[in-house]
């Protein structure tokens, strides 16, 4: 019984509620078809022409499938689905390994949406004493396939023998250390196919900012009549035509670039990195995790008193060198859950440890902060700019060359996925990515700003940093930059 048979089928998919009205599921039977290389009627190979750019239908079952589908539009169960078929009806040949069914998801609430449809569809009478086990994460069935769904890190994946991945809102992967890991992820997936005969990488997303696997694979794979991968791009209601009109065309109207993405199916041409890979790693000091105070030069301080129940409270502190570069001497991070007065009196220990008596912040922080810190003996000041315009002046400082960054990991990954977005107007606007953090990065930055001195942009670019010259006194016999003179 092949994917389309099962839908059809009033004993086996069919018997879904979802199912009802099969011909709202009229292009995403189309598409399926093109995943297992079904046959095709005439008007079924106009709508796969329409959505694929391709001449011609597959004679063979791809490689790899991408699909760039607007919002609503039955992805996630889509992904559960073709999970399940895989893991039922696919006869494969493994041995005596486990064969692993994976479906990675952007982050654990994503993960447990697709897990909550797979279960609902095993519990069809169709599959019944099919579920040898179960946990939280995985369903291991009678004839040795395991259903695997977890959030997207390659630290996970090795090590299995993969018949499948379904890789959920693709387009969206982030991790604490990368802006997008999809492409670590893919590296440490794909050996993992090597040994299992019709395996398949399903790439499963709406789109979002002009870079990463998806987007690439779009730009430069879409309409190509390629026997080991197909590439599907559709809006929303293409896909689920009971979504209405007024909705996508409210939400245009609301954000016309959002909109396009989450509704068309269009990639943002409003959004850029803010920050590139290599600006980071020039400002990053290998291996220095935080400096003493030293003699003679002034510190500041920034905190970013946590905002809710899932934000970090952070503190920064730095100073600026006589060569002009300014130095993060410390980063301090406190992760939910936590006492914030607590927090506030560990941090003004650290402020005070460093000669201060006063700290910036954000200018919107609940009045508790300020008496907080006054408590603790230090006068919380609100910063005059708010976190964007804070940013918008840190880049040139990062782009000239005159940041010297401790190395945090957390940090780095924070700074790489700021977004610069381009509003109406033309007014520039930088903002962490969809569902990220940004609690680090704004504290670094904002410290930077402060120890800088805004409007100090003709200090000259110091090129050496970070990288150690033998015979430079500002350098210890490992390389590691000491400090600046």
């Amino acid at each position: 019984m092949n994917i389309v048979d099962a839908i059809h089928s009033r004993k086996v998919f069919g018997a879904l509620p979802v199912f009802k009205h099969l011909e709202t599921w009229a292009a995403w039977i189309v598409c399926l078809k093109g995943i297992f290389a079904l046959p095709m009627n005439a008007a079924e190979l106009g709508v796969f022409k329409t959505f694929t750019g391709r001449t011609k239908s597959p004679e063979k079952p791809p490689e790899e499938a991408w699909l760039v589908i607007g919002r609503r539009g039955g992805k996630s169960f889509v992904s559960a689905l073709v999970a399940v078929f895989l893991a039922v009806f696919h006869k494969w040949n493994l041995g005596l390994d486990l064969g692993y069914i994976m479906v990675i998801a952007s982050d654990r609430r994503q993960a447990g949406v697709v897990f909550h449809y797979i279960r609902d569809i095993l519990r069809l009478p169709a599959f019944g004493g099919l579920v040898a086990s179960e946990t939280k994460e995985t369903i291991e069935l009678t004839n040795r396939i395991v259903i695997s769904v977890q959030t997207c890190s390659y630290r996970s994946l090795r090590g299995f023998t993969v018949c499948a991945a379904i890789c959920d809102e693709i387009g969206f992967w982030r991790d604490a250390n990368s802006a997008n890991p999809a492409g670590t992820v893919l590296n440490a997936l794909r050996p993992a196919f090597a040994t299992v005969p019709g395996s398949l990488l399903m790439g499963i997303s709406t789109p979002y900012a002009r870079v990463g696997p998806l987007f690439e694979v779009v730009r430069d794979r879409f309409g190509q009549d390629n026997a080991d991968l197909l590439v599907w791009r559709a809006a929303s209601r293409d896909m689920n035509p009971t979504i209405k009109q007024a909705v996508v065309d409210k939400a245009l109207k609301a954000d016309f670039a959002a909109g396009r993405a989450e509704w068309l199916a269009e990639f943002r041409e409003d959004l850029e990195t803010f920050l590139s890979t290599e600006m980071i790693e020039q400002a990053v000091i290998p291996g220095r995790w935080e400096l003493p105070k030293i003699t003679g030069p002034a510190y500041h301080a920034f905190t970013d008193p946590s905002g809710g129940r899932s934000d970090s409270f952070t503190l920064a502190v730095a100073h600026k060198e006589t060569s002009g570069v300014v130095v993060l001497d410390c980063l301090r991070e406190k992760k939910p859950p936590f006492a914030p007065q607590d927090v506030v009196r560990e941090f003004a220990k650290v402020l005070r440890s460093f000669g201060l008596g006063s700290v910036q912040g954000d200018r919107y922080a609940a009045e508790f902060v300020t008496s907080a810190f006054r408590d603790a003996g230090i006068q919380y000041q609100p910063a005059e700019k708010d976190k964007s315009a804070i940013y918008l002046e840190f880049e040139p400082l990062m782009a000239q060359g005159r940041i010297a960054l401790l190395d945090h990991k957390g940090m780095v990954g924070q700074l790489r996925g700021l977004e610069r977005r381009t509003r109406s107007g033309g007014r520039d606007f930088v903002d962490h990515y969809p569902g990220g953090h940004d609690d680090l990065a704004n504290v670094v930055a904002g410290v930077c700003m402060l120890a800088s001195g805004v409007g100090a942009g003709s200090e000259p670019r110091i090129d050496w940093i970070g990288r150690g010259e033998p015979g430079n006194p500002a350098f210890d016999g490992s390389g590691r930059l000491i400090r600046e003179f």
